[in-house]
């Protein structure tokens, strides 16, 4: 799977997380620190099992739950047309 941010939307980094805007309509989105790292390791290229168990390393969260977490964020983001799922 290969996500990227849709066109006119920019990510910015920000002390508590990150905050995609929406240049076609002007609205932001603020993703906390999870969020942002979950984003981040998929605009990179990482699987999001891959990024899940990034999330689950050292913490008490069982690898399931985070996995579907994170399928739940690229499923709001790609409903929210801010990222492009492709193949």
């Amino acid at each position: 799977m290969k996500l990227s941010l849709a066109r006119d939307v920019t990510l910015t980094p920000i002390e508590t997380g990150a905050v995609l805007l929406d240049g076609r309509h002007g609205r932001y989105w603020k993703l906390n620190g999870s969020g942002a790292a979950v984003l981040r390791g998929l605009l990179d290229g990482d699987a999001p099992e891959a990024v899940a168990a990034g999330l689950t390393a050292g913490t008490e969260v069982a690898d399931d739950e985070a996995c579907r977490d994170v399928w739940a964020l690229i499923e709001a983001l790609s409903s929210a047309r801010l990222v492009e799922v492709g193949s």
